[in-house]
């Protein structure tokens, strides 16, 4: 066997390893966030004393994800995605024990600090799924990609069913009310972190670079530079306002079903498929963006977004309606996030990619953020169903940003970049 093979089998393998350690930490952050995201809003208007305060959650949450997004990306830089990783994962479990203790002292101030802390975890799994395109070839990084995110289905499923055990278990601890499950938010968060530090070995993104090149220069041509950047451009521009539209109507779903008397046990459930819609796919759209091209794929994720956002307003009232909107709403995230994340990567140099991924990160919580903040107002004004039309705005965009780089020319390749 040549020594170019044997270099190719052994990156290979690396990137399986990689890819296999990432989704176990996916696996234990995905059964933390979970157990707590169901519950922000409800801590936040019982706390605050007023509903309308009840999406500062999601905006607390995304925007701590957004600020520490670069920071994670700038330690990966200079110490690789393990100890980013890890980093990020225990101050998200600080999050949640800072959470405890606000709503023990019935700070609201206090409560919001913690749930950007808790956003952290978003942020580690955010750069997990960029961490698995490191030593990723085109021919496979949509679907490396794809099976992180959809790692994060096994626990992220389960943790929204937990929300009666873990209050049993707060309970049993002294706990006040609706805290308990941050306990396992705490564990897993934990385990996480030991996960990326010990076994994320070698470091894929310090292995890529000792390379010394992305290990698919060879593979392709590159694109100009003005065509990368305007393909960039739009694939960040997907990513924040898909996130932007699955925050801004996922975070007022629980405050809406508890207007309307359903349990915990009902939002957990409604929840909990809503989360599957985000992940349990993931994988089949990552091969379809592989096969088919990234942009079909964004423009079946907004095509998703738009059913739901139609059955939600039309089945405001119905809970079985809610949940089928929330499910459909999950997988045009997915779609749009696998695909547009892929299309960031293969977009942007390779020595420009942390720094890009920490930006996409930023605005996409920070998009997040925005449409947690204008969700509650917009609810207490417009009603579920209002929310949910004024949300299709958002996708309104991505298509004509679509339809705009699709009237430029096809890309020129030159083999000197």
């Amino acid at each position: 066997m040549s020594n170019t093979a044997t270099g190719d089998a052994r990156i290979a393998a690396l990137q399986r390893r990689s890819v296999w350690f990432l989704s176990a930490g996916q696996v234990l952050g995905g059964f933390a966030i979970g157990a707590t995201l169901s519950l922000g809003a409800l801590l936040a208007a019982d706390v605050s004393g007023s509903d309308a305060w009840s999406g500062m959650a999601a905006t607390m949450s995304t925007l701590g994800a957004a600020i520490t997004a670069i920071p994670l990306a700038r330690v990966a830089v200079r110490h690789g995605r393990r100890v980013a990783l890890s980093v990020g994962a225990l101050v998200s479990a600080s999050g949640a024990m800072l959470t405890v203790v606000a709503a023990s002292v019935r700070s609201f101030p206090l409560l919001l600090v913690a749930l950007a802390l808790i956003g952290t975890g978003s942020a580690v799994g955010l750069q997990a799924r960029f961490a698995a395109t490191d030593l990723a070839t085109d021919r496979t990084r949509g679907r490396d990609l794809s099976i992180v995110v959809w790692a994060t289905t096994l626990g992220a499923v389960a943790g929204p069913n937990l929300l009666e055990p873990g209050d049993a278990v707060g309970r049993i601890f002294g706990l006040v009310p609706l805290t308990g499950p941050f306990l396992f938010g705490i564990t897993a968060q934990v385990l996480a972190a030991t996960v990326y530090l010990v076994a994320l070995r070698p470091d894929p993104l310090l292995t890529a670079r000792a390379l010394g090149a992305e290990t698919d220069t060879m593979s392709r041509p590159a694109p100009t530079a003005s065509e990368s950047r305007s393909r960039e451009r739009f694939a960040i521009l997907t990513v924040a306002l898909s996130h932007a539209t699955m925050v801004s109507v996922m975070s007022m779903t629980p405050v809406h079903l508890q207007h309307h008397g359903a349990s915990l046990t009902i939002i957990g459930l409604t929840i909990s498929l809503h989360v599957a819609g985000m992940f349990a796919l993931s994988p089949v759209f990552g091969m379809l963006a592989d096969r088919l091209g990234r942009m079909p794929v964004i423009l079946l994720g907004q095509g998703l977004f738009l059913a739901s956002l139609a059955t939600l307003a039309i089945g405001a009232e119905t809970s079985s309606a809610v949940t089928a909107g929330l499910v459909l709403l999950g997988l045009g995230w997915s779609a749009s996030t696998v695909a547009g994340s892929a299309l960031v990567t293969e977009s942007t140099a390779a020595l420009r990619r942390p720094r890009v991924q920490g930006i996409t990160d930023t605005l996409m919580n920070l998009s997040g953020a925005a449409g947690g903040a204008l969700a509650g107002p917009t609810l207490a004004l417009l009603g579920f169903d209002g929310l949910s039309l004024v949300a299709s705005a958002l996708v309104a965009a991505v298509l004509v940003a679509a339809i705009l780089v699709a009237r430029r020319p096809a890309p020129a390749f030159r083999l000197s970049d």
